[in-house]
């Protein structure tokens, strides 16, 4: 008699995919923490968003409007876009992978840079293609070298810019060039989580490209600057039929009302973004240059969070030094799973929280 165990069975390729790991929220035995590990604003969210939340609670009982329409006309509003090619999710993360649903099955490829966002990889191994990893120039996104990697078998090319986590970005020639390179079947994804950041004048999110093309689509997020990481809520602006793809595979109530109500007020106030991009306009380049003088590579970045790399010598690697700081009560993000095992990544905190972190490092270098 056979001792075998029935019970269902994924698919091939489900138990292939490496869990996504966030980045660590504490510190055990720590009275005080300052958590830099998810790039998350110091300044926390608009006092309208809070207030527009706090409306919801006497109408919890009551299902969302399923298409996100006032958050979408929210967004189209400030960006001149029309709100029925925009299309809302749980955090830019679901949009990414409703659109390798979408778009990707068994036999097709999804392109992406090494070190690029984890959730790519992911979401291609779910829907049972196979993940094109591209190496990077410089920590940076190559054209040319994604451009090699094309092939039939293509379906998505994902990049993010910036990048995370190295904070690194292309001008938007380059993107503009990368476009030109791809087939018209081929998907580009431009993943601009950080775009509100970038003080470059050669940057652009990528909105020119999706208004006058069949194959672009634009991911954001209100998790980043907007301060509204726990709702989750992204967004995305893309080609009627693209939207139209992926509205007929999303749930039909993806985006909860608190999200909804909270991004729309969010979004309406710049006032309160300035204040976040002038922080972060202060405190990046602090950050950098502190941190450089204590003798540690740093890559810059554009983004609100910076890379710091460390030797492999005895008592100085990135694995000692993220024990070092989370006995201080300073929470960074172990970059490994990003093909980056001796580097960290630090988020822009408070001034607290940046001076303790720096004061902290120094300590452990002089160790």
């Amino acid at each position: 008699m056979s001792s075998e165990v029935l019970r269902p069975v994924p698919r091939p390729g489900v138990m292939a995919i490496d869990a996504y790991v966030p980045g660590k929220s504490g510190a055990p035995g720590v009275a005080k923490v300052h958590k830099l590990s998810s790039n998350e604003t110091p300044l926390g969210p608009s006092p309208r968003a809070k207030a527009a939340y706090a409306d919801i609670a006497s109408k919890l009982e009551l299902y969302p409007e399923g298409s996100s329409a006032v958050l979408r006309e929210a967004i189209g509003k400030l960006y001149g876009l029309d709100p029925e090619r925009i299309l809302c999710g749980s955090g830019s993360d679901e949009l990414l992978s409703l659109l390798t649903n979408a778009y990707i099955g068994p036999g097709d490829e999804g392109v992406f840079t090494e070190h690029g966002f984890l959730v790519y990889k992911i979401a291609i191994l779910a829907a049972g293609g196979t993940p094109v990893v591209v190496p990077e120039k410089d920590l940076t996104s190559d054209v040319d070298a994604i451009l090699k990697a094309v092939t039939p078998k293509t379906k998505i090319v994902y990049l993010a810019n910036p990048n995370n986590p190295t904070g690194t970005y292309i001008p938007f020639d380059e993107v503009k060039r990368l476009h030109a390179g791809l087939p018209k079947n081929v998907l580009l994804i431009l993943d601009a989580a950080y775009a509100e950041y970038v003080r470059r004048n050669d940057y652009e999110s990528g909105l020119e490209l999706v208004a006058s093309n069949e194959n672009v689509v634009m991911t954001r997020t209100f998790s980043k600057i907007y301060g509204l990481a726990a709702l989750r809520i992204g967004w995305m602006v893309g080609p009627a039929h693209l939207i139209d793809a992926v509205n007929r595979i999303r749930g039909p109530f993806n985006v909860n009302a608190a999200a909804i109500a909270a991004g729309a007020a969010a979004i309406e106030d710049q006032a309160f973004v300035q204040k976040a991009v002038e922080f972060n306009e202060t405190w990046l380049p602090w950050l950098t240059a502190e941190i450089g003088k204590l003798g540690l590579k740093v890559t810059p970045s554009v983004g609100n969070f910076l890379l710091i790399h460390f030797p492999r010598d005895a008592g100085r690697t990135a694995g000692e030094a993220d024990a070092f700081l989370v006995s201080r009560g300073l929470v960074l993000r172990r970059v490994a799973a990003y093909g980056l095992p001796d580097a960290l990544r630090l988020t822009v905190g408070s001034e607290e929280a940046n001076r303790h972190l720096v004061a902290s490092l120094a300590e452990f270098m002089k160790r």
